[in-house]
């Protein structure tokens, strides 16, 4: 390994590198990979030996720009700059600036690439980035609109770079998981000051349920507690805490059924078919900004998640139940083929939104063959009926929000 630092100091740089000193900034690093370590402790040449190199790009505008921190940069600067605009600015806020304009950054590139606040995988983690920041704002006493003006500085700053943000301006909008907040952090600032004034202290275990109930990060329950001349009791209980949380997840995110498939009967088969004849029809009825989120189908229902940011009418859900029914009606056929990645990719077809698929896929279309015309094309591993015509009546039974920008259906099979 090796790592390349740049003397950010004003003055010359000393003639001996000291790694405790903040002025000499890392700015590029190479990791030269010659050998595999075995499971017991062996080292054995590796057949294909690479360098894997990278640079920081902010930190190496630092070092160009003669600056001393990334914050100083012309990508970070301006977002600071605003949200310091904002409030009174005591000196001590600086750092919980710096969080809210780098975990504002990088939650408004998430919502442009069509990630919304949720309790699983990449939406979770957008949503503790977002409660983290709204702490801070909460705290520093910024306005209630000043969500709005950072998000435009920050397609100013970025959309000639990423073009897309403009057209994607909307998705950006986390208003809703925010205003959803506001509630529950009161909450739990109400619940924390209560223990304080009762006990005295709050203990670490009691510091990790406000952190998952409520959202609200240890230092900052640890700065309210001690503006109430209180203490912090176990703190070590606070890192046991979180650790048992994070493996329940991790269980719980290996547990998931691949497919969203609860078995391969009959009733599951066709109840996956028309998932796919109802994702067409709400891409048809509602825009193709609808993308599949998550589904779980079972004997008796079919769920649906998908991303679409309004409670659908009356009217569009009829829309999209005669939709499907009139495919169904029509006998079309249901067709598999395994083919490249790209070959899908070159052929419309689509799947859930961010799934990362292998070079080959299974693809699955369903089609009129009379004229050709498709009425379907989705990435999936199966299984599902040969033709149209065996999966029933389709009856759209619930259509609900899960989550800021996320819809679901329930329907079923009759």
């Amino acid at each position: 390994d090796t790592e390349m630092f740049y003397w950010t100091g004003s003055e010359p740089a000393p003639s001996v590198f000291d790694p405790k000193d903040k002025r000499w900034f890392e700015i590029w690093n190479d990791v030269f990979m010659q050998y595999n370590k075995t499971v017991d402790g062996k080292y054995e040449p590796l057949q294909q030996k690479n360098v894997d190199t990278g640079m920081g790009l902010e930190r190496t505008l630092v070092a160009i720009n003669g600056l001393s921190s990334v914050y100083e940069t012309d990508l970070l600067a301006p977002l600071l700059e605003f949200l310091k605009q904002q409030v009174s600015v005591n000196e001590q806020d600086e750092r919980k600036f710096r969080i809210m304009a780098d975990h504002l950054r990088a939650t408004c590139f998430m919502a442009a690439d069509g990630v919304v606040p949720s309790n699983k995988d990449r939406g979770y983690v957008m949503r503790r980035v977002i409660r983290r920041v709204m702490v801070y704002a909460r705290q520093l006493g910024l306005h209630d609109n000043w969500l709005a003006g950072f998000i435009k500085e920050f397609i100013n700053i970025y959309s000639d770079a990423y073009p897309e943000l403009e057209s994607k301006s909307v998705l950006i909008s986390i208003n809703d998981e925010m205003e959803r907040f506001i509630a529950t952090l009161d909450k739990g600032i109400k619940e924390i000051k209560g223990q304080v004034t009762k006990a005295g202290y709050v203990t670490g275990s009691q510091a990790s349920v406000y952190y998952q109930s409520y959202g609200i990060p240890l230092d900052v329950t640890t700065e309210i507690v001690n503006g109430m001349d209180g203490e912090i009791k176990d703190l070590q209980d606070f890192d046991k805490e979180m650790e048992k949380h994070q493996d329940l997840s991790r269980t719980a995110s290996a547990g998931v059924f691949k497919g969203g498939l609860a078995d391969h009967t009959e009733e599951v088969v066709r109840l996956h078919t028309a998932t796919h004849l109802m994702n067409a029809a709400l891409r048809q009825v509602l825009g193709e900004h609808v993308w599949q989120k998550g589904s779980n189908i079972t004997k008796e229902r079919t769920r649906f998640d998908f991303t679409h940011s309004e409670k659908m009418t009356d009217e569009q859900k009829s829309k999209v139940e005669e939709l499907v029914n009139s495919w169904i009606e029509r006998d079309l056929t249901v067709k598999k083929e395994v083919m490249p990645l790209e070959q899908a990719k070159q052929l419309n077809a689509i799947g859930v939104f961010g799934e990362k698929y292998a070079e080959t896929v299974s693809v699955y279309t369903v089609m009129d063959p009379k004229n050709g015309e498709v009425i379907s094309r989705e990435f999936c591993g199966g299984p599902h009926v040969e033709h149209t015509g065996v999966i029933g009546q389709f009856k759209i039974l619930k259509e609900e929000a899960v989550a800021a920008g996320i819809r679901r259906i329930k329907a079923a099979v009759s």
